[in-house]
């Protein structure tokens, strides 16, 4: 493998990541743990996620707006981070606002009349002319372009919006969703007509059937039905939604919002913005709805403009097979890509002693310049969809792993505990794990020395190395979190908050202690502002190595014991090894 110089257009150092309450109770809790002395040197950028602003969804991933959730983070807090050095990066969900926006409100209030009629996607409206009426009022788009949509979920990706004139109209909803009905009581259905002699009891035979799952035009009052339409009128104006709507990008509002977005994010002391769900963004008849060409790149140039006017660096973040090369197209196009191969490739090559496919996406990475983001552990899953080859314009491209090997590191996580979510096509039917979700210690079988062999090899990397919070603790597994986080809940497993006491605890382990040195190094050793290289080794071996004039560093890994060292040279000429068996 040849040397090259990486390039450095990103903000250079350690980015942690965490949400503003994963740490104590807010953000000042994790203000006041980064002025701790053992973190002097650490982190030089942190990744605050999105529930530092009013969001009600997701944890933070369905925005209502971009202000700042003061009950979390304040500017007091912000300021006390740039005290200590410390960049921010935030997301921008550009696909998607919550129901609860100020926006769609407005859309719910005023129907046709709302200035923003035009500012989320009216499904019917897209696909007429290209489907036929289907039951429900739901337009169903003919079968070449249904065939196309990429789903999150079952079934059609809409909700049923009420209008103020009483009809329903579907709107565009590639997320979560959910429609919820608030108890009615005696009096509401007394003044809609209901008579006051029975309105306690149609009050319970309605809030019954709600609780129980019944859809409003299915409750049967059944010797009260005399009354039924007054109790659904007043059932209907106690419809309340929760999601996240698709915006329409084809509207100059939804880019002015964008606009005064990112000048809102540059105000806080934002660097770097994740554009989470762009690949949904750029919607058209006959395209896919996922990364559909050349819509989705005419879209992201548009936004890396606009981002440019506020001094700020954008990347796109998606998720797509290995072999579909979306990541290289991205790379193409001049923006950093977040590295989801990474992580299954660290489990693989520690799970089998062979270094081999992981060192071929180093090669990679090198010989065609690629600027990275790369992380172990995540707020979401540990990626696997990812490593796999696909069939692009009916030919087969490998993947980083083969399907067996895929299958083993799959298992692996499984057998530690983690959880799955899947992915779904157009007939609903279960197509792809799409991630695993399982804290990285918990899916190394909970063994200190591989934690910390997995961020060696991670420090060691080209890219901004990201940390997730439970990891640099040694997190385990959170089961009670995922089992009562509901549908949803397998994401909570490596999500748990840890009190400010129990943190500063934990910065007397050794595994912890031991991570923070090695960020340390990666952070203030002059090596790793130079180049870049990988020497020849046996399988079970690996060796990558930074040089910046007589300062150099190397780290040589065994991976049949998870043992490795760390050679050092500094430009006055002494040298030193730290060994970590």
């Amino acid at each position: 493998m040849a040397d090259n110089t990486m390039l450095h257009s990103l903000p250079n150092g350690v980015m942690l990541n965490l949400y503003p309450d994963s740490i104590g109770k807010r953000l000042s809790d994790t203000a006041k743990l980064l002025h701790e002395p053992a973190f002097d040197h650490a982190f030089s950028l942190l990744y605050l996620l999105p529930n530092c602003f009013h969001s009600d969804l997701d944890r933070g991933f369905s925005v209502i707006d971009y202000d700042l959730n003061e009950d979390l983070v304040t500017p007091k807090d912000l300021a006390a981070l740039a005290e200590r050095g410390i960049q921010l990066k935030f997301d921008l969900v550009l696909n998607h606002l919550s129901v609860a926006s100020p926006q769609f409100r407005d859309l719910l209030r005023n129907g046709d009349a709302s200035e923003f009629k035009h500012f989320f996607v009216d499904w019917n409206a897209f696909w007429r002319g290209e489907g036929e009426m289907g039951p429900g009022g739901h337009m169903i788009p003919k079968p070449e372009h249904l065939e196309q949509l990429f789903l999150r979920k079952p079934g059609l990706p809409i909700l049923d919006v009420r209008f103020p004139d009483g009809t329903d109209r579907p709107y565009w909803n590639t997320f979560y969703q959910k429609v919820t009905y608030r108890p009615v009581s005696p009096d509401e259905l007394i003044t809609a007509g209901v008579d006051e002699s029975v309105a306690t009891s149609v009050a319970m035979m309605v809030n019954g059937a709600l609780e129980n799952g019944v859809a409003p035009d299915d409750i049967d009052l059944d010797g009260y039905n005399n009354f039924r339409s007054q109790a659904l009128s007043v059932v209907d104006r106690k419809r309340e939604y929760l999601g996240q709507m698709d915006l329409n990008a084809g509207s100059e509002q939804v880019w002015d919002f964008y606009d005064q977005t990112l000048d809102k994010l540059a105000s806080y002391g934002a660097k770097i913005i994740r554009l989470d769900a762009f690949a949904y963004l750029h919607k058209a008849p006959g395209k896919p709805n996922f990364f559909n060409k050349p819509g989705t790149w005419e879209y992201l140039d548009r936004l890396r403009a606009i981002a440019r006017q506020h001094d700020l660096t954008v990347f796109p973040e998606v998720h797509a097979e290995y072999g579909k090369g979306l990541h290289d197209e991205v790379a193409h196009h001049g923006y950093p890509i977040y590295d989801f191969f990474f992580p299954g490739l660290v489990l693989d090559a520690i799970q089998h002693a062979d270094a081999r496919p992981l060192e071929r996406w180093i090669d990679e990475i090198r010989s065609r310049r690629l600027e990275t983001i790369n992380m172990l552990g995540c707020h979401d899953g540990i990626p696997v969809l990812d490593l796999r080859g696909a069939m692009v314009d009916g030919e087969a491209r490998p993947g980083l792993l083969d399907d067996e090997r895929i299958d083993a590191v799959m298992e692996a996580i499984i057998g530690h505990g983690g959880r799955v979510k899947n992915l779904y096509g157009s007939d609903g039917k279960k197509i792809a794990y799409y991630q695993i979700n399982a804290t990285f210690f918990s899916a190394l079988g909970e063994d200190e020395q591989r934690l910390l062999l997995a961020r060696a090899i991670q420090l060691f990397m080209p890219g901004i190395p990201q940390v997730w919070y439970l990891d640099l603790f040694a997190g385990k597994n959170d089961y009670a979190a995922a089992d009562a986080g509901g549908a949803a809940g397998h994401k909570e497993i490596n999500r748990s908050n840890l009190p400010l006491d129990e943190a500063l605890e934990q910065l007397e382990r050794p595994v912890v202690r031991d991570q923070l040195a090695l960020i340390r190094l990666r952070n203030r050793h002059p090596a790793f502002r130079g180049e870049f290289s990988v020497a020849d080794t046996d399988d079970q071996h690996l060796q990558l190595g930074w040089r910046n004039g007589t300062d150099a560093a190397t780290l040589s890994v065994d991976l049949a014991n998870a043992a490795f060292e760390i050679d050092l040279e500094h430009a006055d000429g002494s040298s030193e090894q730290l060994r970590f068996r």
